[in-house]
């Protein structure tokens, strides 16, 4: 039970970020009438991500990895793009840049079975894990779109093809929680949902005028 309440935990800090950086990225939006991407909103992206990691391992949510792991570096490079990557002091640096590739070679060097670990949960069937791991990657890919695009344009910038992945990859999310009874997942896409429908008439308001 103590075990359960602190993973639980974990996962629940992890969404509060995810929570917060949605919250602040909102009303600067409903400020300026347009889509902002606000320096504090990757900060707490980073903060979540970690968190969400470490969820997802002790989970032995392969899904919950997959995601995290790809667009972990893709909040660092939005971090650098802001200005803000600089100023944060070097050993957090170096924890940040190493802990995944870290975290993934303790495992390869371990003596557990990885792959009756993250891939024979018994609590996820097989067929339910590729849902989660489609669902997963499908939201992972508005950021590797929005690296892209802001690479392109040489400005951190979250544009209209992120909010409508989003959208599309958080209900799939919301469902997979549902199945897995997950209420991390069902929690921390609820505002996200609302947040990506928002982000996306706004979006479409200010294009047209």
């Amino acid at each position: 039970m103590q075990d359960y309440l602190l993973i639980t935990g974990v996962g629940l800090l992890a969404q509060l970020f995810f929570s917060l950086r949605m919250l602040h990225q909102w009303i600067k939006t409903e400020q300026a009438k347009r889509i902002i991407s606000p320096s504090l909103f990757w900060v707490f992206s980073i903060c979540g991500s970690y968190l969400l990691m470490l969820y997802g391992w002790l989970r032995a949510d392969f899904a919950i990895l997959l995601g995290q792991c790809i667009s972990y570096y893709v909040y660092l490079w939005n971090l650098n793009a802001s200005g803000i990557w600089p100023k944060v002091v070097l050993p957090l640096r170096a924890l940040l840049l190493c802990t995944p590739p870290l975290a993934a070679l303790s495992l390869l060097l371990g003596d557990g079975d990885i792959f009756a670990t993250l891939f024979r949960n018994p609590d996820i069937p097989p067929a339910l894990l590729a849902f989660g791991c489609f669902s997963q990657a499908l939201f992972t890919v508005r950021f590797l779109y929005q690296w892209r695009y802001s690479a392109k344009h040489g400005v951190s910038v979250l544009p209209m093809g992120f909010w409508y992945i989003s959208f599309v990859g958080a209900s799939l999310i919301t469902l997979y929680g549902l199945l897995r009874l997950d209420i991390v997942l069902i929690l921390g896409q609820a505002l996200g949902l609302v947040a990506y429908s928002r982000n996306i008439v706004i979006g479409l308001r200010a294009a047209r005028k």
